[in-house]
């Protein structure tokens, strides 16, 4: 058995050591009070910035140890699709569109043909995104970086009355699921040091090779999101990141009872080799990449919607009682 903690990351262990920097942070406010641009502590994925009848957005996201699979494979094309969408996901759970991004590429020393390759990444996640890159940083470190490491910034807007802050969600609102392309960027140490080491990255496995499985790109919602808050009543948004279906108390204080879709793909083969099924809710999407919470009556367009880019589907409900429980597979979170 492994655990995400036993594989070196300590999601409990990580939130106690930032206690500190976000009350610093949070102290900053009081520079901004009565100015344009004053922090509206609203925000559960993203910071909103007053701008009189709006709100501008923003948010900060790598890659992550994915970039390790992509060094061990020579392939950087499409981590930067990642990047991207790490970003942009997380302003649309705030109702936000996204609007700009600008990276930041750190390096050991610096190679023109992976540039090239990971410039085509951005440049197709942008495109997906319907975003502008605006600039960015490029810095050559080889005293600090031991390969490279790829993060950005991006923004977005949303107009005052149509923040999406979770208050509104209620015991009986439907809990909708948006596929996921499968790992994305999130557990990627876990699954790189339980599977990498005893079948290697070329292993075989439902038709594709291990890499090919740990380095498909984060999916990007932009689009049917968008769409959908133009169609329905949304209360809430999740994308489905580190924490896995803990992400979804971000969002309130009531519960959720959910039925997940079936264990499959790599999430299969990581649960086959020794990870329990709680640790799975807890770490990865589970096939979830983002969840939408909308009232039952408006339930069969927004799943309509939905549809026309990406498989959505029942997940659930939202209850009165607190936490999160996978009721097909007996998992309370």
């Amino acid at each position: 058995m492994l655990t995400y903690a036993q594989a070196g990351v300590d999601d409990e262990k990580t939130s106690k050591a930032l206690k500190g920097i976000i009350s610093l942070a949070k102290a900053t406010f009081e520079s901004r009070r009565g100015k344009l641009g004053e922090p509206s502590g609203i925000g559960h994925y993203a910071a909103l910035m007053d701008f009189g009848s709006f709100y501008l957005t923003m948010t900060t996201d790598g890659v992550g140890t994915k970039v390790l699979v992509a060094e061990a494979v020579g392939k950087f094309d499409t981590i930067g699709i990642d990047m991207i969408a790490m970003n942009v996901n997380d302003l649309l759970c705030v109702g936000a569109e996204p609007v700009a991004l600008v990276d930041y590429l750190a390096v050991k020393e610096p190679d023109e043909g992976v540039f090239s390759e990971i410039a085509k990444g951005l440049y197709e996640g942008a495109k997906q995104a319907g975003i502008a890159i605006v600039g960015g940083e490029t810095a050559v470190m080889p005293d600090l970086i031991n390969g490279f490491d790829l993060a950005g910034t991006a923004i977005g807007v949303v107009e005052k009355d149509g923040v999406i802050t979770g208050e509104k969600i209620k015991p009986g609102d439907v809990v909708l699921g948006v596929s996921s392309s499968g790992i994305h960027s999130n557990g990627l140490t876990l699954a790189r040091k339980l599977l990498i080491p005893k079948y290697g990255l070329d292993y075989e496995y439902e038709g594709r090779k291990l890499w090919e499985w740990l380095l498909e790109p984060t999916r990007i919602y932009v689009k049917p999101i968008l769409e959908l808050l133009e169609s329905v009543e949304v209360h809430g948004l999740a994308h489905i990141t580190g924490g896995g279906l803990l992400n979804l108390k971000r969002l309130t204080d009531y519960g959720f009872s959910l039925e997940m879709p079936p264990v499959d793909g790599i999430f299969r083969l990581i649960h086959e080799n020794g990870v329990p099924l709680e640790e799975m809710f807890r770490v990865f999407n589970m096939g979830v990449g983002m969840v939408a919470v909308v009232p039952r009556e408006e339930r069969d367009e927004a799943i309509e919607v939905l549809n026309r880019c990406f498989e959505s589907f029942d997940l659930g409900v939202v209850t009165e009682g607190p936490g999160v429980r996978v009721e097909n597979y007996g998992v309370t979170l």
